[in-house]
């Protein structure tokens, strides 16, 4: 069994899609399907869970392009939820402006702010900025490096081969956070699992497909490069992202999002090269040992604090969203998961937390 901490976080992400609808064909308009996302927000945070991110995706299918705008929106209107990216593509981005968004964010929702860094899953952020993919990996590595620095100190020296060098310059605002929590997001990758254990940095697992246990060894890499950097393994943040939905009955959710995510993965398949999505990949992955988190709430628990069991984790993004689910619906998944998903799971780490005490 791995080693896990009972101070668990509940919350959800998203990438704003607005992929057509399984019936009709049409897409929500950008506006709109950003509006819905910060009224999901809102209600994330009045039904109590602990953190909601937005991913960036510079694509048509997606609202999300410029997540931290859209989080300061929510931030205003929010008094407890943590707000962050989930990821922001730094290998794209400049990483001073990165630092200066989340910073403001910070202030806004005062210190409630968090980065999640990564590649990203497509490549269309390199040539909209003006990035050559064959600097892909060497551009994240450095990118990283100077937004650690920059959030390690208000003036920074810093000389890169990519982006020009920085003499002595201050980087405001500065976060009311110190330091603004980074983490890295990852979907699989054991290069990108020990950079961020050697860094000390908390890591997000996105587990999409197969069964989640199959990222242990990918988890024990990560606390081993943390470990042999010097850092206190018993620590670390680890947190896990999954697709999946929350009904009144489990045969009423899959009923529900199969459609919605059928429409969505097939888009998907086509720019990633996937197979055809069907049901009985679907229903497969809906098992309890399975990459796919929908069902009643006591199911989707249940699901929860076996993937805590298995990897050790200390926090659970639910990826609500996938396609356009009618927001109606969508803002119902929420509430079942903060009122009645989240207790469920804080009962349980709860009692096993009074055991090992007793």
């Amino acid at each position: 069994m791995a080693e896990f901490t009972d101070n668990f976080e509940i919350g959800i992400n998203t990438f704003l899609e607005n992929s057509p609808d399984p019936v009709t064909g049409k897409r929500m308009s950008h506006p709109e399907r950003i509006r819905n996302g910060i009224e999901e927000i809102v209600i994330a945070d009045q039904v109590g869970l602990d953190v909601f991110g937005i991913g960036e995706h510079q694509r048509f299918d997606y609202a999300s392009e410029s997540p931290a705008v859209v989080l300061a929106a929510a931030a205003a209107l929010t008094k407890r939820i943590r707000l962050t990216s989930a990821v922001t593509v730094l290998s794209s981005d400049d990483p001073v402006r990165v630092y200066q968004s989340f910073s403001t964010l910070d202030s806004i929702s005062n210190g409630r702010a968090e980065i999640m860094v990564g590649r990203g899953s497509f490549i269309d952020s390199f040539p909209l900025f003006g990035y050559s993919l064959n600097d892909y990996s060497e551009l994240f590595e450095e990118h990283l490096e100077l937004l650690l620095k920059i959030r390690a100190s208000e003036k920074v020296t810093w000389r890169g081969g990519h982006r020009p060098a920085i003499q002595n310059l201050g980087v405001y605002p500065r976060s009311v956070q110190d330091p603004l929590p980074v983490w890295v997001g990852t979907g699989g990758r054991p290069e990108s699992a020990i950079r961020a254990g050697a860094l000390g940095l908390p890591i997000v697992f996105a587990i999409i497909g197969g069964m989640p246990e199959r990222f242990a060894p990918l988890v024990e890499l990560y606390k081993q490069a943390a470990a042999e950097a010097g850092h206190d393994a018993s620590k670390l943040r680890i947190a896990t992202h999954s697709h999946g939905f929350v009904g009144e009955t489990t045969k009423q959710a899959a009923e529900l999002h199969y459609p919605y995510t059928s429409v969505q993965m097939n888009e998907l398949g086509k720019v990633l090269g996937w197979p055809p999505y069907s049901r009985t990949s679907y229903d497969a992955a809906r098992s309890i040992d399975g990459a796919l988190y929908v069902g009643d709430p006591e199911y989707v628990a249940e699901k929860i604090l076996l993937v805590r069991k298995n990897l050790g984790t200390n926090r659970f993004f639910l990826h609500l969203n996938i396609g356009t689910l009618p927001h109606r619906e969508v803002l119902r998944a929420i509430e079942l998961f903060g009122t009645r998903v989240a207790p469920i799971v804080r009962r349980e780490i709860a009692r096993e937390s009074k055991q090992t005490t007793i």
